[in-house]
């Protein structure tokens, strides 16, 4: 049987005793749960105590876990899925006391099935994410009491096409994040002449490379029409009029991924059909440097069928 490790870590500005007791006790997984929050009608059972938890849903499928230690600096728990196929696990947190704070580390150990020996490395790397995305959240919450990260199924809609300019980029998900804004503000400062520019800013995904942690993107800017001079490495292009399904997020883009998840799983569960030939694409709703980051609105549309 292939074997799977996770590993994530993160630092949060909270006593080692309340990070711990929080994430013993189940009964506050909702709060921060990297899955339900892609599916919060799921059917979650927690037990008096908050030691045992259950779940099944149509895009979280379903499973067990208990609490089986608890003790100094560490969460141990067993773990059961029954959906989309049976397997077990055991996942740990760890905990030490680090820069006035709490250094915890979120791990499991499973295995797969052995006809789907091929997906080790993607399974790794997608449960990977997933960990990142919750400790974030985790973290939010016990600092703050809060998890800035709402979710909203928009479902089929009509987007009405756009002419663009663009600038593309590859790179890793963490040199995303700077390269994207400098991208943002050179579009901008070098279009804000023309008189051409539209009230849009997109970003449209052509390729993720999950296990190499690579992704090839296009930062777009509508346009009422293509400006006659730009820098050779610019792109320019037109999205057409199509029905797109949108999954809809409010709060700071550092949890995007919960919406770009959520779209993902409903992919999975056949609740539309994308249209693979137009590459996936976000659209920044409200302006970044006008709005307060818990207000921001970004849509994720797939083209669908």
């Amino acid at each position: 049987m292939p074997k799977l490790n996770v590993k994530r870590s993160i630092h949060i500005r909270a006593p080692k005793e309340k990070v711990k007791n929080f994430v013993a006790d189940f009964h506050n997984w909702k709060l921060w749960s990297p899955w339900l929050i892609a599916e919060p009608e799921a059917n979650v059972i927690v037990a008096d105590d908050g030691k045992e938890y259950s779940w099944e849903g149509n895009r979280v499928g379903a499973g067990e876990m208990k609490v089986t230690n608890v003790s100094k600096n560490e969460v141990n728990y067993d773990l059961t899925f029954l959906k989309p196929w049976k397997s077990e696990a055991k996942t740990d947190f760890y905990m030490q006391e680090q820069d006035g704070g709490t250094h915890l580390t979120w791990t499991m150990d499973s295995s797969l099935p052995f006809f789907l020996f091929w997906m080790k490395k993607k399974t790794e790397a997608f449960i990977g994410m997933d960990y990142e995305r919750g400790l974030l959240m985790l973290k939010e919450y016990l600092e703050t009491g809060k998890v800035n990260s709402t979710i909203e199924i928009k479902g089929k809609e009509q987007f009405p096409g756009t002419k663009f300019v663009g600038i593309t980029a590859s790179g890793s998900f963490e040199e995303m994040k700077n390269d994207m804004s400098q991208a943002f503000t050179q579009l901008g400062k070098d279009l804000a002449g023309t008189g051409l520019l539209k009230d849009m800013a997109f970003t449209q995904y052509h390729k993720f490379d999950f296990v190499k942690d690579k992704i090839n993107y296009t930062c777009c800017v509508g346009v009422e029409d293509f400006p006659e001079q730009l820098p050779e490495d610019w792109k320019t292009g037109e999205l057409p009029a199509m029905e797109v399904h949108t999954v809809r997020h409010i709060g700071p883009y550092e949890h995007l991924g919960n919406a770009w998840t959520t779209a993902q799983m409903m992919l999975r569960n056949k609740e539309f059909k994308h249209q693979k030939r137009i590459d996936p694409f976000e659209i920044y709703v409200n302006d970044p440097a006008t709005t307060p980051e818990n207000e921001l609105v970004t849509d994720v549309c797939f083209a669908t069928k």
